[in-house]
């Protein structure tokens, strides 16, 4: 069975008309570095939350200087949407391009690859990145990229399907089973309800814009982290409000941390590293890297 919604207007919205709301764990605003907020790492709140282990949003201002610099990642699978502003990208899989307003990048690095990028024009960029952990068996397979232009991402309502499926459709992006995640645009006065696949008892959300009650009141910047279980998130807007949301079947695995890789035990992160550090040393010879 597929995850079911339900998406009414109010004129005024209740939360005495939540009945049974899904249970809070925690409420977070993150740590900020610069223009970047960190809501979620897998050494805090990912090991909660796992296979979502990193959260990063914020507003890039216009530059042409690369973000962070060509820089590695093995084990985990990245996926960047843009909300505002376009980026480019390039990486080790021979891929290169530009995500627009509304577009998705996705990066399985698995076995090990380097990348980089840049706001692109005078528009600053929000975003959310958004890094899932592998399962055991892709952590250290072959790297794929995926560029998904607006048009492409599918919507199911309120609700455009980043990974996974909702509804019955089915996000183009080939991520890991038991994944789902939305964003999710609703009207002031809008009460929506999300119902997780069976098994997805992992959930939380990420407030972009506005102010919601879940039934605790959020504003945005917020993320809300909910206690495992099959029960569906009620969601009040109070005024226009834009939001992520993901849930998924708890990765069953450890998280075993190398300073850009996640893996889920030693050795995985070491043929991971070294995989890294191979490319690296082609980089340097290209000119790539100092």
């Amino acid at each position: 069975m597929n995850a079911v919604a339900s998406f009414l207007s109010k004129p005024e919205p209740s939360d005495e008309a939540i009945v049974h709301p899904r249970k809070i764990r925690t409420v977070t605003t993150g740590y900020h570095h610069g223009p970047i907020t960190r809501l979620v790492s897998p050494a805090d709140l990912g090991q909660w939350i796992k296979p979502f282990v990193f959260l990063d949003t914020g507003v890039l201002p216009a530059s042409a200087t690369p973000l962070f610099g060509i820089h590695p990642h093995s084990g985990i699978a990245t996926l960047t949407t843009v909300l505002s502003g376009r980026v480019a990208y390039e990486d080790t899989t021979g891929k290169q391009g530009e995500v627009p307003t509304g577009g998705l990048e996705w990066m399985r690095a698995a076995g090990g690859v380097w990348h980089d990028g840049h706001v692109v024009g005078d528009t600053p960029v929000e975003f959310f990145q958004l890094w899932v952990t592998l399962p055991a068996d892709q952590e250290n397979g072959v790297p794929e990229s995926q560029n998904i232009a607006p048009e492409e991402v599918p919507a199911v309502g309120p609700a455009r399907v980043l990974l996974g499926h909702y509804q019955g459709v089915n996000s183009p992006i080939r991520a890991p089973a038991g994944i789902t995640y939305l964003h999710v645009r609703l009207k002031a006065g809008e009460q929506w309800r999300f119902q997780p696949n069976p098994n997805e008892t992992v959930a939380w959300m990420a407030l972009h814009r506005g102010t919601t009650t879940v039934p605790e009141r959020l504003s945005a910047g917020d993320l809300v982290i909910f206690e495992e279980s099959g029960d569906g998130i009620d969601v009040v807007a109070h005024d226009d409000v834009s939001f992520v949301l993901g849930a998924a079947v708890k990765h069953p695995h450890p998280l075993v941390m190398g300073k850009y890789s996640v893996h889920t035990n030693p050795r995985a992160l070491a043929e991971g590293e070294a995989e890294i550090a191979r490319i690296g040393q082609r980089l340097r010879a290209a000119g790539r890297l100092k």
